[in-house]
């Protein structure tokens, strides 16, 4: 009967299973956008899972950013008006 001349080494052994969990992941399109995105997670671009909005997307933090600057812009140049206008009174 034969027998293998050499112990083969654990290494060697594991990986002849090494890719038997790969799996090929489903693609669906986003319910909102249409988008390709994998299956059960939530739309990178629109923010939307299952025709609910749960994620804000960069584009909304951009403008949001964006207003709160703004805010800060006017309110900063409203007292600085306001100290003028004291200074021009005085």
């Amino acid at each position: 009967m034969p027998v293998p001349k050499r112990k083969r080494s654990r290494a060697r052994r594991d990986s002849r299973f090494a890719n038997k969990g790969l799996k090929v992941k489903a693609i669906a399109g986003c319910l909102n956008c249409k988008e390709p995105i994998t299956a059960h997670t939530a739309c990178i671009k629109c923010g939307f899972y299952k025709g609910i909005k749960i994620l804000v997307t960069k584009a909304e933090r951009a403008v949001k950013r964006l207003a709160i600057r703004n805010l800060k812009e006017t309110a900063k140049q409203a007292a600085a008006d306001a100290k003028r206008a004291q200074a021009d009174q005085a």
